[in-house]
């Protein structure tokens, strides 16, 4: 600071504390015992004006940084929980540290962690992330240097998007059995996700062609969540879920399956050891292969023996087989398809003894 400015902030504060007379005239002589005391406070108080720059001050209180010094720069990558704050610092020379304020308002409330940024008299590009920050939110930050004083930028501010809607369903149960029940449930996650209105759409095997709606248009709850209940499914089938109104949104394509019917009975056969395994499958998958399996608990079935689907009706088929079971236990018929059209299925257990 030169003498000049010195002397004009000394002028100022004269002005301030009434001690000077105007055109260089000198005080009355009556005026100068009393002044001492006052000309030396106003002394005291030209310093701290001429040294306020360089004075440590609480964050609450700080005053904005001198020129070049410290600089909050602009807010990139902002999503909707997070953001990464930008900006410089001078260290002039001193051993200086770093961090963000940030918050809803000028108060901010939060700070990133202190970091480094030198002794060096050069201008330092710095940056950090900050998380957790809520959606469609206006925030306040600035940058602060910590040295010998407290320094801060300027304040800026950011606003966090939306969350983005986005859909997620499930079968359940998946895979169905033949011609049961079954329903797709979901949720529309986001901003806003509640009180919207979605569609069921569906494309059975062999998924040629467009997907088509099924069902009735439901309206999402206020939390996102929404059913589709299906009367009965009868092939395999891919689904979709997607919003009415804007924005689209579309869930992942679902593959509800659908498991073939299967029956099993047992009885003795006319020879000794042997019995008599027979039952339906529901489609009529003609040619699928039959497995007898043993049941053993704690470890992997065996298979005992097997046959083949053979031809009953328009809608069912059967299998049939008379064999020794020299294992009493329970059995089940597994029977495998490969058709794309369902999905292979077991019996309920049946117990041989």
């Amino acid at each position: 600071m030169t003498y000049r400015h010195i002397e004009s902030a000394r002028n100022g504060v004269n002005d301030a504390v009434g001690l000077r007379t105007g055109c260089g005239r000198p005080e009355p002589a009556d005026r100068r015992n009393g002044s001492a005391s006052i000309r030396a406070r106003a002394r005291v108080f030209a310093v701290l004006v001429l040294t306020s720059g360089a004075v440590g001050i609480p964050l609450s209180g700080a005053a904005a940084a001198p020129a070049g010094a410290v600089r909050t720069g602009g807010a990139s990558n902002v999503t909707f929980s997070s953001a990464v704050l930008s900006g410089s610092v001078n260290p002039r020379g001193v051993s200086t540290n770093f961090a963000f304020q940030y918050g809803p308002t000028r108060h901010y409330g939060a700070q990133t962690p202190l970091a480094v940024a030198g002794s060096g008299t050069q201008i330092v590009k710095v940056s950090q992330a900050v998380t957790a920050l809520l959606p469609n939110t206006l925030y306040h930050y600035r940058l602060v240097a910590f040295a010998a004083t407290t320094t801060v930028g300027q304040d800026r501010t950011l606003m966090t998007p939306e969350v983005p809607l986005s859909l997620a369903i499930a079968g359940v149960p998946n895979p169905v059995l033949f011609g049961s029940p079954f329903s797709v449930v979901g949720s529309l996650s986001g901003s806003d996700g509640g009180r919207r209105q979605v569609e069921l759409n569906i494309k059975p095997f062999p998924y040629l062609g467009s997907f088509r709606q099924l069902g009735n248009t439901q309206i999402t709850s206020a939390t996102g969540g929404f059913s589709f209940p299906v009367v009965g499914l009868f092939e395999n089938a891919q689904m979709v879920v997607v919003t009415v109104n804007k924005p689209p949104v579309s869930s992942a394509v679902l593959l509800e399956t659908v498991a073939v019917r299967v029956t099993f009975h047992v009885r003795h056969a006319s020879r000794s050891g042997f019995f008599h395994l027979y039952g339906t499958v529901a489609p009529a998958e003609v040619g699928a292969e039959v497995g007898f399996q043993l049941l053993k608990t704690g470890h992997r079935s065996v298979n005992e023996g097997g046959t083949r689907v053979t031809a009953a009706s328009a809608t069912g088929a059967r299998f049939s087989r008379v064999m020794r079971i020299p294992h009493h236990g329970l059995y089940r018929a597994l029977v495998k398809i490969k058709d794309g059209a369902h999905v292979s299925n077991y019996s309920a257990p049946v117990l041989i003894r």
